[in-house]
């Protein structure tokens, strides 16, 4: 058995410190890569880093520092949280703001195969003109979800994902482009990064399970779309949420505890535990009970290979 195996995960937005719910899915992906390691394989695990997006710049302007600045900042804290955490299989993380020629260069090619339209606000996906789109999420154009996308007045359909976004006057971080000053939006970077380093297709994409849609259905759209090749990717894994009192933890609802303040009061490999005893689908809910089960559990273990040891 051999071979090579290219796995693409979503990376984190860097606006702020990462939470224990993200971190479950790179626990998860770090080990799915150790696994394949084992059995044999050559793997190449790639993952993103998104340092340009609304959060970034909103963030950016309430604290009154440069955007950049601050992506590096809490980039660098990621880094610093995934080595804490031992999840060291990542082959490289490429920042979206290293590779915007290439995200340039495939909305060029979308446009020029009909997939794409500008606007005065910006260049934009037409799902319209991408008759499965839809197919990973099962999600029929009568479904309400599907028009919860960017509302803009200027687009052809409702359900239109913004491939690029065009300088707006407040807006102080921008690149040129055929179509003026802007930066690109988020879904693009993710196809012009995996099309950079492994084509058009692969083995294995991975995210949280609230990234099939819209994320990961506008992805398949693009990379098709511009390569008129499928499938995208052969095998899709999507880990499920770690909740709280049954809500999923997310910054937006404030239920969340950041990698850094579990850590200090726990060990890494108690936390690892406590993600790996369940299937990586499978919802998590977190509590301080959850992690003192995982403390005795590890205790066991290594107490049994410390008797093994001793022993050999």
């Amino acid at each position: 058995m051999g071979g090579r195996i290219n796995i693409f995960v979503c990376g984190p937005t860097v606006y702020d410190d990462a939470h224990i719910g993200h971190v479950r899915t790179y626990i998860a992906f770090d080990v799915v890569a150790r696994y394949l390691k084992a059995r044999g394989y050559s793997v190449f695990y790639l993952q993103n880093i998104t340092d340009i997006d609304d959060k970034i710049i909103d963030r950016a302007k309430k604290l009154e520092v440069d955007p950049a600045a601050l992506a590096r900042k809490f980039e660098r804290r990621y880094l610093e949280d995934m080595k804490a955490l031992g999840v060291e299989n990542v082959n490289l993380y490429a920042r979206a703001t290293e590779h915007i020629p290439e995200i340039i260069s495939q909305i060029e090619r979308l446009m020029a195969r009909g997939f794409a339209y500008e606007t005065e606000s910006g260049v934009y996906f037409d799902e319209s003109k991408f008759e499965e789109f839809g197919k990973l999420s099962h999600k029929s154009m009568e479904d309400p979800d599907r028009h919860r996308i960017e509302p803009d007045p200027t687009k052809r359909n409702r359900g239109d994902f913004t491939l690029w976004k065009k300088r707006r006057n407040e807006e102080g971080i921008s690149w040129q482009s055929p179509w003026g000053e802007g930066r690109p939006g988020w879904h693009i970077e993710d196809t012009a990064i995996t099309e950079t380093y492994f084509g058009p297709q692969y083995d294995i994409h991975g995210g949280a399970i609230d990234l099939i849609f819209p994320h990961h259905e506008a992805e398949i759209a693009q990379m098709e779309a511009v390569s008129g090749k499928a499938p995208m990717v052969s095998c899709w894994m999507h880990t499920g949420f770690l909740n709280v009192k049954g809500e999923k933890m997310s910054k937006s609802l404030g239920n969340f505890i950041t990698i850094r303040e579990l850590l200090k009061t726990w060990e890494p490999d108690v936390f690892r535990l406590a993600v790996l005893s369940a299937h990586y689908r499978t919802p998590i809910d977190f509590s301080e009970g959850v992690l003192d089960q995982s403390r005795r559990s590890l205790e066991r273990i290594r107490k049994l290979v410390s008797a093994i040891d001793t022993r050999l």
